[in-house]
């Protein structure tokens, strides 16, 4: 009898240590995978590029709305993102939406400024009829003259456009201050409607900039 009875306890040992590890790394596993889940969701890659989740303007935290790629004639531009005070998902709720604003743009392959800057008012033409346009005239050369103090935007140059508020639209690229603010908040959302207006830069990318992902 005492040998059987130190045989059940043995076997009650062996069970008890043989579950517990199991049960530890199936919970290991999860934590694991929900950490992975944490990351994934943490940033966008877009042709290579990565987009925080959230971006920082003015003390604002700002959330990335969507992000895509401006092709022309098959060839990828820029990669662009866009941050906003709250996910929205129509061109008008996002000009309406008060507080800071980003537009983050990466080039994706050597472009003069020259280049860069006659797209922008190209896309600023197709979206404004001409009064519109000579109304913010002043702020469009100011941010011309800003863009132009540099010659060419080598692939992997960071374009940040801001709106401030209280202060107007903030041109950084490659991490240095352009020009002064422009403090006419009609120039920034005229900047948003060559993506997001009626004939926008890139179809795709504007479905992608108000967050769709078709």
């Amino acid at each position: 009898m005492p040998s059987r009875a130190f045989a059940f306890v043995k076997l009650e040992i062996k069970e008890e240590t043989t579950f517990m590890p199991r049960r530890s790394l199936l919970a290991g596993a999860m934590l694991t995978l929900a950490a992975t889940a944490s990351i994934a969701t943490a940033a966008v890659d877009v042709a290579g590029v990565s987009f925080e989740d959230s971006s920082n303007v003015a003390a604002q935290s700002l959330t990335l709305n969507g992000a895509g790629v401006r092709t022309r004639i098959m060839f990828k531009v820029y990669a662009m993102g866009l941050y906003l005070p709250q996910r929205t998902d129509t061109p008008t709720a996002i000009q309406n939406l008060p507080g800071s604003k980003r537009i983050r743009i990466v080039t994706l392959r050597d472009l003069g400024t020259d280049q860069f800057i006659d797209a922008l008012i190209e896309g600023l033409k197709k979206n404004h009829p001409p009064e519109a346009l000579a109304s913010i005239q002043p702020s469009i050369d100011a941010f011309r003259n800003a863009m132009l103090t540099l010659k060419e935007a080598p692939k992997g140059t960071e374009v940040l456009i801001d709106w401030i508020p209280g202060g107007g639209t903030r041109l950084t690229v490659g991490g240095t201050r352009r020009g002064d603010d422009i403090p006419d908040e009609r120039f920034y959302a005229a900047l948003l409607r060559i993506w997001l207006g009626e004939q926008p830069a890139d179809n795709d990318l504007k479905k992608r900039l108000l967050g769709s992902a078709t």
